[in-house]
């Protein structure tokens, strides 16, 4: 069909994103189905009315992508019924049953989230077009979580009995959090805990236990697999016994003696929300009625409301961050989750004699608890008030890419956006609406809350904290638990062993303070904190391992505290003790299942991986010379899947150049690199997918200014180019930069690399070539100086680049062809073309260096190309680089700068 661009730029006008809707329509006229209503006259019959569907399109690049690959989404939309009217559980079956003409689970369940997309995409309308409440929302989405956990597990249950043999027993799926409240928002994760009934053996090899967490593990790999038909939901599953330490699956035995002798207050405030929502209903009920006790106790601990609060405020801290308490409406101050805390303190201190507080659903049983005036009508109202309000913006946060946000954003212009959306003015009127039912509600949690805290009944030695009373308070929270009332004294008793340990570990990092701060964090977000201090109590080396990596990386600290599960797949037993090479990568990349459209595998993977050179790194497993070269081949090793993945392999040779051609990079490199051929695409895809960043990171940052003509010149020049760019306009450090350059993918590597000696050869002929690199030199030095010059480690008097050039410039002279800068140095002393003295102390120096730079760069893995100015942060480099005090540290620092200019300046004199 033709749609006229006029028409759709005079529609695009009167929305809220006026650009995006004009992107939007002029591809769905694109894509528009002959058969259909013409797009113009469907819009102005739709039954929301075409202003709904603008303001869709506005807020929501994911509904709006959708729509323009589905048109068909758009004519189902259009039917009057299907928006105007909540979805029962039956019509959202059969809706299903239409769409998959084959079994739902064919093709990894694609029939179930090309419907799931379809689904969401009716709701974020519903929900823009303000048609339904709040509570028929958050039903649907409950609803629609329900049928898609009910569709995996009846598939995998059959499917494992046909297999396997079936048990005498029943199985359920218990949500918990906003499933179990029936509250989703658009983009929840889906608390569950999975349960069956009773042990036993399905055969003489395979019992219940491992029967049930085999379909356990289906349910969620079936989840968390990624299909060009779209994702599902994200299962967590923390919130089971023992948390991401337990197993998937527990029978009702084992939950009820892990309740009664381990269960916490925070897990009391989980399943205040718990319901069963798919497999037998009669076990999910006996589950809650054999842990009404726990969850409602008769006499609830003292503390509870102290507990409540020492929660809320490690989420604050530890979470949200100072910087967005005021922004992040679910965790910051007055958000929901206080407002959740709130309902549920109450819920727990009074459920055990008013069964109407017995609800999971946060609003109903704000109502319950005005009815039997446990808050004042007054805050009720607020508090219902205040929910509604900011679960619209978090709904419209996460409408926009369906991604777990909570925070407002900071751009005036998106700020604007989100209150037009939410009906406000302008932005100004959204922050004052912000400010004033944050605050409302932040008033009312201080006077449910009780401010005091226990202090610890233990007095030890703290002098090594700067913050003596924190850490007193942190070792408190360690001993006792989230709540003293749940926590069994065989965990109190573990830890008083486990108490001088860590001291003695924290007394010799660089910062202790922030190391003990992660080490909270990682046992708070580990699972069952007894069996953790019992591990690190047999195995005092892993505890060094832990708070060495906590003290020497703030990167790696928080990489485990989001991925506890990281440290035993890392330490377990091999893993630290070898080497990997490319092909070793590459195989292990190929089994993550990563694809080019979904890279999050990859980036977990790189992660994972970095963590480990990490910590062969901090534990001198490897020398400093094999940490730079895993560095390298996990870097190459990523690219070169990348480049596979794009599926044109065979159509660009890629150069490295710098430390990565020289197998000597480090934490937070960018990659030097030339692309040579012709395809422009190629090589564009790998630069951004390389760089893009999700959740899991980003891969590695693609530096191709060592182009010819820099920036300004083309990204890809075919080999032609290169050699006649070489010969005739190369400027000499374009020329020296050849001297790493290491092919590592494509057609022509030989051809370039037989080219790029050839032609710097030929340069380190030139009769003025010392004097050029010297030149060089102080260009680099003052073009890219920190400042200050003794502090700069990198292009300061006697820094690594000094050390860097006269080996090239050495190189160049002699014809000595090696990427590598200590094997260049090592064949240049073999050749007697500088001393032997001259050379271990030109290695010495440089190595000296390199180590700060390394221990600098592996805290937040970016780059540093200077010491601190600060005493604290200078003292902490000495440390992490192994010396006791600033002093002896000073005098080999000052004493490897002078090594590295007194040869420099004799031998390119």
């Amino acid at each position: 069909m033709s749609t006229s661009e006029g028409w759709i730029r005079e529609k695009a006008l009167t929305a809220i994103y006026p650009e995006q809707v004009f992107r939007t329509l002029t591809r769905l006229a694109e894509n528009w189905p002959p058969h259909a209503l013409p797009l113009p006259a469907l819009l102005e019959v739709f039954p929301l009315g075409e202003e709904a569907l603008f303001h869709l399109f506005s807020v929501s690049s994911i509904c709006a992508t959708r729509i323009i690959n589905d048109p068909e989404i758009l004519l189902w939309l259009a039917s009057p019924a299907i928006c105007r009217e909540a979805s029962g559980y039956g019509r959202m079956i059969e809706d299903l049953r239409t769409l998959s003409t084959d079994a739902v689970a064919e093709a990894n369940f694609r029939a179930l989230r090309i419907w799931k997309g379809r689904e969401m995409t009716r709701l974020a309308l519903r929900e823009v077009a303000q048609i339904a409440p709040l509570e028929e929302i958050t039903a649907e989405l409950s609803r629609l979580a329900e049928i898609c956990l009910s569709q995996v597990f009846k598939h995998w249950d059959t499917e494992l009995r046909k297999r396997l043999g079936a048990p005498d027993a029943e199985f359920a799926v218990l949500g918990l959090g906003k499933l179990g409240g029936r509250e989703l928002n658009h983009s929840s994760d889906i608390d569950v805990i999975f349960l069956y009934s009773d042990e036993g053996q399905v055969t003489a090899n395979l019992s219940y236990h491992e029967w049930f967490n085999r379909l356990s593990a289906k349910i969620v790999e079936t989840f968390s697999s990624s299909s060009p038909a779209g994702s599902l939901f994200r299962i967590d599953l923390r919130l089971r016994p023992e948390g991401s330490a337990g197993p998937l699956a527990r029978s009702l035995e084992s939950m009820e003696n892990y309740y009664a002798g381990f269960g916490e207050a925070w897990e009391q405030i989980a399943l205040v929300r718990a319901r069963g929502i798919c497999g037998s209903e009669e076990l999910a009920y006996e589950f809650l009625r054999q842990h009404q006790p726990f969850i409602y106790p008769k006499s609830p601990t003292p503390d509870l409301l102290e507990e409540i609060a020492r929660v809320k405020h490690r989420i604050e801290r530890d979470v949200v961050g100072h910087e967005n308490l005021e922004r992040n409406v679910k965790l910051g101050a007055g958000g929901i989750r206080e407002i959740e805390f709130i309902v549920q303190a109450l819920q727990l201190i009074h459920g055990a004699r008013h069964a109407f507080l017995q609800e999971t659903s946060t609003l109903k049983t704000l109502r319950a608890l005005g009815e039997l005036e446990l808050l004042p009508r007054h805050d009720i109202l607020i508090l219902d008030r205040a929910y509604r309000f900011l679960r619209g913006v978090e709904h419209r946060l996460q409408i926009e890419a369906e991604q777990q946000t909570h925070t407002v954003p900071e751009e005036p212009e998106a700020q604007r956006r989100l209150a037009l959306s939410l009906g406000l003015a302008n932005a100004g009127a959204l922050t004052a609406a912000l400010h004033e039912q944050m605050g409302n509600v932040r008033a009312i949690f201080v006077r449910q809350m009780r401010d005091t805290l226990v202090d610890p009944a233990a007095i030890v030695d703290l002098s090594c904290f700067r913050d003596e009373a924190r850490a007193n308070k942190a070792l408190t929270e360690l001993a006792r638990g989230r709540s003293a009332f749940h926590v069994a004294p065989r965990t109190r008793q573990v830890f008083r062993k486990l108490q001088p340990l860590l001291l003695r570990q924290l007394a010799t990092a660089a910062d202790p303070d922030a190391s003990l701060n992660q080490f909270v964090r990682f046992v708070e977000v580990y699972g069952l904190r007894s069996l953790l201090f019992e591990l690190l109590v047999v195995n005092p080396r892993l505890l060094e391992l832990l708070i060495k990596t906590f003290d020497a990386s703030h990167y790696a600290g928080e990489l485990l505290v989001s991925h506890p599960q990281l440290l035993e797949e890392i330490t377990r037993s091999g893993m630290l003790d070898r080497s990997l090479s490319v092909a070793d990568h590459l195989e292990r990349l190929a089994a993550t299942g990563a694809t080019a459209s979904s890279l999050d595998p990859m980036r977990s993977y790189r992660q994972t991986r970095l963590l480990r050179v990490l910590l062969r790194d901090i534990l001198h497993i490897a020398s400093p010379e094999k940490i730079f070269a895993e560095h390298t081949v996990l870097a190459e090793a990523c690219l070169v899947f990348m480049d596979r993945l794009l599926g044109e392999s065979d159509a660009l040779t890629i150069i490295a150049l710098g430390k990565f051609g020289g197998r000597e990079i480090t934490y937070g490199a960018d990659l030097d690199v030339l692309f040579v051929g012709e395809n422009v695409r190629v090589a564009q895809s790998l630069i951004v997918q390389m760089a893009q960043r999700s959740s899991e990171g980003n891969i590695a940052t693609l530096d191709a200014r060592l182009r010819p003509d820099g920036e300004k010149g083309p990204l890809v020049c075919s080999l032609t180019t290169y050699e006649s760019y070489y010969e005739n306009r190369a400027q000499l450090w374009e020329l020296q930069a050849l001297t790493r350059a290491r092919p590592i993918a494509g057609p022509e590597q030989e051809a370039f690399l037989e080219m790029a000696q050839r032609v710097w050869r030929q340069a380190g002929q030139a009769p003025d070539l010392i004097e050029q690199i010297r030149s060089m030199a102080e260009r680099v030095r003052r073009e890219r100086s920190s400042g200050a010059d003794l502090l700069d480690f990198k292009t300061g008097t006697g820094g690594m680049v000094e050390a860097e050039f006269l080996v090239q410039a050495l190189q160049m002279r002699a014809g000595i062809w090696e990427p590598n800068w200590e094997a260049a140095l090592q064949r240049l002393a073999e050749r007697r073309l500088i001393p032997e003295d001259e050379a271990a102390a030109l290695k010495d120096g440089y190595a000296f260096l390199r180590g700060c730079e390394s221990a600098a760069r592996r805290w937040e893995i970016k780059t540093v190309s200077a010491l601190p100015n600060d005493d604290f942060a200078l003292q902490r480099l000495a440390i992490w680089v192994g010396y006791p005090d600033m002093e002896r540290f000073s005098q080999d620092y000052l004493r490897a700068r002078d090594s590295v200019h007194t040869v420099y300046e004799r031998r390119l004199r």
